[in-house]
């Protein structure tokens, strides 16, 4: 529960840098002679920027960064003008919404200026900020991202030696049905939900609901996964609420304290946000009750506030995703398994053509390709194997699926390590094998072929020869081991969704 794994100390490394980070740029502000609030935003700009920037080369990391102000200074003065004018606001930034939603469609880039876009008008809503600020508000974020900058591209470039894994393409769809315009629907609907229900609570803090809605969506595809991550966001909230009574209240805003705390809240932001969205928001919720602290407002029915306005937010993501174009967890995760099962014959293929001696054919690229698909799909079938869920056939099912793709990772990547062998010789029965590999693969994604397996002859036992090469007899090990992985999946991927658990043979 408290221990994730951490390859290369990767997400060490990038928590301690973006402690340094923001910490560079609220002390460049405080030396500036900026005011608390200038401080409060060169802080959250440098956390934004160095946490929702994730191009795949450091170049486009840097371009990204730069381009972040021109998103950010337009969105800040239109929030800054609209401020006390309610209608207006609330339209605008639901319109702001729709527009940073919609922008995932171009990767990475458009990801996060979409997110940068949204948190510059959230900004303006907690700092309550007006346009005679702007000048300061302006100079605060542009010395915040030049400070991080400075020290992600600069000082400690760890994407530079280990570049960031690519993310997997999103599904794709046409109109209404492509994930980043359905999303931009549902989004923009459960903001305007949380608007509402947000303001009936506080007029002054109604915004909290508002972010809630919008960072639920960050990362889902599916009704599954938003009820799940909104559910982890409520968790995580009651639980920091919970530290902040017992840590931020006593501290009455005293600075060094909160600094260093402050410190120890980004660094498990950043740490947890991959593991756990659930820790993640608990040091999320401890941080903003610390700065709430330092602007002199913090009292326990302020933590209670925002539980409340927590829970509307994530009830107006779920009843947006329920009857806005709502896409089922079943053809989500049905949709990437289908990815991974395409990847796991482009490796086979490759990895078979690669040991009859095509030096082109590279298995490699596919095999890392297909720990980024599975990633995707262990994401997808959250909903279904949370401890939770009162669906047990389905529970079930799901675990079973995830615990044999997991093996046909594990085959892929040994044949993968065999086929870089520079000794290893072809064999006709690796060419076989391919084949019975790729026709399992065909009858799994192929609605037409699936009727032809039951009646498929099985895989002939494997009998090492002595004069066949190593190589070749473990190439066919992991091939075997392949088909029989993927004959097992067709049980749960054809069993229909409202099934009860399968029984033990």
């Amino acid at each position: 529960m408290f221990v994730a794994p951490d390859p290369g100390l990767l997400r060490l490394r990038v928590s301690v840098r973006a402690v340094l980070g923001i910490g560079l740029a609220v002390t460049a502000a405080e030396l500036c002679g900026m005011s608390l609030p200038a401080s409060i935003t060169a802080g959250l700009a440098a956390l934004l920027a160095l946490f929702t920037v994730g191009d795949a080369t450091v170049r486009g990391q840097a371009l990204t960064t730069a381009l972040l102000p021109a998103v950010g200074f337009p969105v800040l003065a239109l929030a800054t003008a609209l401020h006390g004018t309610p209608p207006l606001r609330d339209t605008a930034w639901l319109a702001v919404v729709f527009a940073g939603v919609y922008a995932r469609r171009w990767g990475p880039r458009g990801h996060a200026l979409g997110i940068f876009g949204f948190m510059m008008f959230f900004t303006t809503q907690f700092l309550h900020a007006v346009p005679t600020q702007l000048p300061e508000l302006y100079g605060a974020i542009a010395l915040a991202i030049a400070a991080s900058a400075l020290v992600r591209f600069g000082l400690w470039c760890i994407e530079r030696r280990t570049p960031p894994p690519a993310a997997p393409a999103p599904l794709s769809g046409r109109g209404l049905a492509r994930p980043t315009t359905r999303q931009a629907f549902q989004a923009t609907a459960a903001c305007a939900i949380a608007v509402a229900a947000g303001q009936f609570l506080s007029h002054e803090r109604w915004y909290w609901a508002v972010g809630t809605a919008w960072w639920i969506f960050v990362n889902t595809a599916s009704r599954g996964e938003t009820l799940v991550r909104g559910f982890r966001r409520v968790l995580g909230t009651v639980a920091g609420i919970a530290a902040g009574l017992l840590v931020a209240l006593p501290l009455h805003g005293a600075p060094a304290p909160t600094a260093a705390l402050v410190a120890v809240c980004v660094f498990g932001i950043f740490y947890t946000a991959a593991p756990s969205y659930s820790w993640m928001m608990f040091f999320v919720t401890v941080m903003a009750g610390l700065l709430y602290g330092l602007l002199g407002v913090l009292h326990p029915g302020l933590l209670l506030l925002r539980f409340e306005e927590t829970a509307v937010g994530a009830l107006g993501a779920a009843t947006a995703v329920a009857l806005v174009l709502p896409v089922t967890t079943h053809a989500a995760t049905n949709a990437w398994i289908q990815r991974a099962l395409h990847c796991v014959r482009g490796c086979t293929s490759a990895a078979t053509r690669r040991l009859a001696g095509d030096e082109s054919a590279d298995p490699a690229p596919h095999a890392a390709e297909l720990e980024l698909l599975l990633g995707r799909v262990r994401l997808a079938l959250a909903p279904l194997v949370h401890p939770l869920s009162p669906l047990k056939g389905r529970r079930s099912r799901a675990r079973q699926v995830i615990a044999l793709l997991d093996a046909c990772a594990r085959e892929v990547r040994g044949l993968a390590a065999v086929a870089a062998d520079p000794a290893a010789s072809h064999d006709a029965r690796l060419t076989a094998a391919c084949d019975r590999v790729e026709a399992a693969v065909e009858a799994l994604v192929t609605p037409a072929a699936r009727a032809c397996t039951a009646t498929a002859a099985p895989a002939p036992a494997l009998e090492p020869h002595p004069h066949h090469h190593p190589a070749a007899e473990a190439a066919l090990r992991h091939l075997h081991a392949l088909e029989h992985a993927l004959a097992a999946l067709a049980t749960p991927l054809r069993t229909s969704p409202r099934a009860p658990a399968l029984t033990a043979a």
